[in-house]
């Protein structure tokens, strides 16, 4: 299965409050979106990286320019939104989408999502994590919903079939993962601090 890893970074980051384009925050002395690309080319079963930018990205997508990644231009709406045109406009096929704000994320355990996919047997799956691992980090937890009797997040990690795209509702596989490399990502000023701080207790393992 060639697996295309879409990196979604045309978001406007409202919640920042920042200059800097969300995906250019420093993380460990590197821009958050380079861990993410780092991370995804350490993983076998990606084929290749997209990165889907927006005109309210420019420098993200000047930056790209120096990585092995191809860049597609989206309307910058939402996250699904982007996504849907990104996949509809390149005819991608096999999809992990991931957000440009997840700086703990290895391939290894982007390997683990797309095997759990190709296990599942179905067109979708989306990544999420326990609402209380987020708190417990420090982290907010917006959008939670139960599963398993318990408090989940989405986590900013999607896989699907490209070629159903446009259905409107697909069969979903929810993959529950407690892991600080998943649930780790950047909304607020308050979050980039922790989340630096996370990196650095990471790096010291």
């Amino acid at each position: 299965m060639g697996v295309t890893a879409l990196v979604m970074a045309g978001g406007k980051g409202t919640r920042m409050a920042l200059s800097e384009e969300k995906p250019l925050l420093q993380v460990g002395g590197k821009p958050v979106i380079e861990h993410v690309i780092t991370a995804l080319r350490n993983a076998a079963k990606v084929e290749s990286i997209v990165v889907a930018v927006s005109d309210y990205t420019p420098k993200t997508a000047k930056l790209m320019a120096a990585f092995p990644v191809s860049v597609v231009k989206t309307p910058g709406k939402e996250y699904v939104s982007d996504m849907g045109f990104a996949v509809k406009t390149l005819g991608l096929q096999t999809v992990l989408a991931i957000a440009a704000d997840l700086p703990l994320i290895t391939g290894g355990v982007i390997d683990a999502i797309i095997e759990r996919y190709e296990l599942c047997g179905k067109p979708a799956l989306v990544v999420v994590v326990p609402l209380e691992t987020k708190k417990q980090l420090g982290l907010g937890g917006e959008y939670a919903f139960e599963f398993e009797n318990k408090l989940v997040v989405p986590a900013g990690i999607n896989m699907i079939d490209g070629r159903r795209v446009n259905e409107k509702e697909l069969d979903e596989e929810v993959c529950l993962l407690d892991r600080r490399g998943v649930a780790v990502n950047i909304n607020t000023v308050q979050e980039l601090r922790i989340v630096e701080s996370l990196f650095k207790k990471e790096l010291r393992k």
